[in-house]
């Protein structure tokens, strides 16, 4: 069997024998071997739990402890596939997670049993991970020795809700061969070893601490520690304590940790690297100067539709180059043509983001597995497309690769549109510009949020920064910005006007016309900004706002009766409905 066709089973059964320290977790530490006993042991119980002919899937509601890892062991070793379960998501739309993912088995602890209260779920075995009764349980199992349990490459291992701004949470397929794969392709990137510690505080139910932080640490035999929670303060003394060489973020744990009173000896830590998303060039240049450790930006959906990677001379705020395998090409959604190369001023501003700016598309054979009884989102994923006029044989955007031998799809296969907005350099080099859904038009012109976010984080007082569209009372978008200070700071109009007027690439539809101050920015479970509830609430909210009124260059505090004024102006144009969505 080829490496790349492996599976997370064998990877499990490797670490069997191997006594080293293996797993730190408050304060403790367990070896290798006892991480694969343990596995081995909750997959004899899964096998005499799961009813027969019942889907192999185990619902995991848990935090970052240790039963997390060993239950994707014991899932692996057992051929069942774990649904990271959000233990942010409430009442129907929990139960919904749990019964669309058709669990029989779900593994919890004592402080989550009371979000199951009153929930309909038949059929549902629980198991709460901190109870005597459970330990009682396990015993029996004690002395199981990991067998393959029949899993093969194609065998499903995960479930992963990725989310979305309508609609319920999708259910991504992850099979243990494309999870080995990108173990594997982690440890040769970032060279790996069996004597680093991935410290893991992003949580377990998300891709990105399985799929980029986990799979590699099993795929080199290197330990991990586990932090329950992420937490700003306690990041530096736990990667201390365990010797942390590796960690994944997302950009906004990055902007938590820079808002931490800095020390003299923050440079004083074992980290080697963090590997992560949205980070933006700002908040990495400061990371690294302060805290002497590098920020890889990374590319790769949980879906596995589309890979960037970084490779040597890639220019600063680039991802990197599509992956040998994919196909890449930035498109207009809806002419489904390609956007033209970014042009770029001699200080690096982008100077035509509103043509070169489209949706990241993956027109080869993509590694997405589909989504869990849900036709509807794999169709919309897997659109078909034919090459409009001056599209043909571009093969991978901008590297001169020819398309032929790269399995591009035809229209009746469908290409993998990704959801991304980003545009392309000359060379090839392809730059992140949010999410399709964060897409702005103002003035018949588009605008991607992520671009006047970077811009707006210029600004020395911002801690965090987030840019949305509200609607236009008569057409398009208007901008919106949240706005979280530094401790310390206060927030002055005519000051921030004269910086928004010093901004060399704020384009003239780019400045925000509200702007929403907060103490805290909003963020999801995953620690990611909470971008629907902050369009949602638009600038009817509690907390204070300003706003430039068409025409004005500075801006003053919303008042009631600005607010009823533009209420009625939505009204007149039909538009006010909008105003709830």
């Amino acid at each position: 069997m080829g490496a790349s066709r492996r599976t997370v089973g064998e990877l499990v059964r490797e670490r069997w024998g191997d006594h080293r320290p293996g797993l730190w977790f408050e304060g403790g530490a367990i070896s290798h071997h006892q991480v694969a006993e343990g596995a081995a042991a909750r997959a004899a119980l899964l096998g005499e739990l799961l009813p027969p002919g019942a889907e192999p899937h185990v619902g995991v509601l848990l935090d970052n402890t240790p039963e997390y890892p060993m239950w994707l062991g014991a899932a692996a070793l057992a051929g069942a596939a774990v649904a990271g379960i959000n233990p942010t998501r409430r009442g129907p739309e929990l139960a919904r997670d749990i019964r669309h993912t058709e669990c029989r088995v779900l593994v919890t602890e004592r402080a989550h049993v009371p979000l199951l209260d009153g929930l309909e779920l038949p059929g549902l075995h629980v198991l709460v991970t901190d109870t005597d009764a459970y330990a009682e349980l396990l015993r029996t199992y004690e002395g199981a020795r990991p067998d393959d349990g029949g899993a093969r490459p194609d065998s499903r291992f995960l479930l992963l809700f990725t989310s979305g701004s309508t609609g319920a949470p999708k259910a991504a397929i992850c099979t243990q061969g494309r999870i080995t794969a990108a173990g594997r392709s982690l440890v040769g990137h970032f060279g790996v070893r069996a004597d680093d510690t991935h410290y893991i505080c992003m949580p377990m139910f998300h891709g990105n601490a399985v799929i980029a932080d986990w799979a590699p640490a099993l795929a080199a035999g290197a330990g991990i520690a586990l932090r329950r929670r992420f937490s700003a303060s306690g990041f530096l003394p736990d990667v201390r304590a365990c010797g942390a060489t590796y960690f994944t973020y997302v950009g906004r744990a990055v902007q938590y940790l820079l808002a931490t009173p800095a020390r003299p000896d923050d440079r004083d830590n074992p980290l080697r690297l963090g590997f992560g998303t949205e980070a933006g060039a700002v908040d990495a240049a400061a990371f690294e100067k302060r805290f002497g450790v590098r920020l890889v930006e990374g590319y790769g959906s949980s879906e596995g539709g589309a890979a960037i990677q970084r490779t040597p001379g890639t220019p600063a705020g680039a991802i990197g180059r599509a992956a040998p395998a994919d196909d890449l090409a930035v498109l207009d959604p809806d002419t489904r043509r390609e956007c033209p190369p970014a042009v770029f001023a001699g200080d690096g501003r982008l100077l035509n983001g509103a043509d070169a700016i489209g949706e990241l598309v993956n027109r080869g054979a993509s590694l997405f597995e589909g989504y869990w009884r849900n036709p509807g989102a794999e169709a919309a994923r897997r659109r078909g497309a034919s090459p409009g006029p001056g599209e043909a044989g571009t093969g991978n955007a901008g590297t001169g690769e020819a398309g032929a031998g790269t399995g591009r799809g035809e229209a009746g296969e469908g290409w993998f549109w990704t959801g991304d907005l980003f545009y392309r350099d000359a060379d090839g080099f392809l730059y992140f510009a949010g999410r399709a859904d964060d897409r702005l038009r103002v003035d018949s012109e588009n605008l991607a949020a992520a671009m006047i976010e970077n811009i707006l984080a210029r600004y020395e007082d911002a801690a965090a920064v987030a840019v949305y569209a509200v609607p236009d009372p008569v057409a398009g978008d208007q901008v919106m910005a949240t706005l979280a200070l530094k401790d310390g700071a206060r927030f002055g109009p005519s000051p921030f006007a004269a910086f928004l007027r010093a901004q060399p690439d704020l384009g003239t539809k780019m400045a925000p016309r509200f702007l929403r101050l907060v103490e805290r920015m909003p963020v999801t479970a995953t620690n990611k900004i909470h971008r629907v509830a902050l369009r949602r609430e638009g600038f009817h909210c509690a907390d204070p706002v300003w706003w430039r009124p068409p025409g004005e260059e500075t801006y003053r505090r919303l008042t009631a009766a600005d607010t009823a004024g533009l209420v009625a102006q939505y009204r007149a144009h039909g538009r006010e409905e909008l105003l709830t969505r």
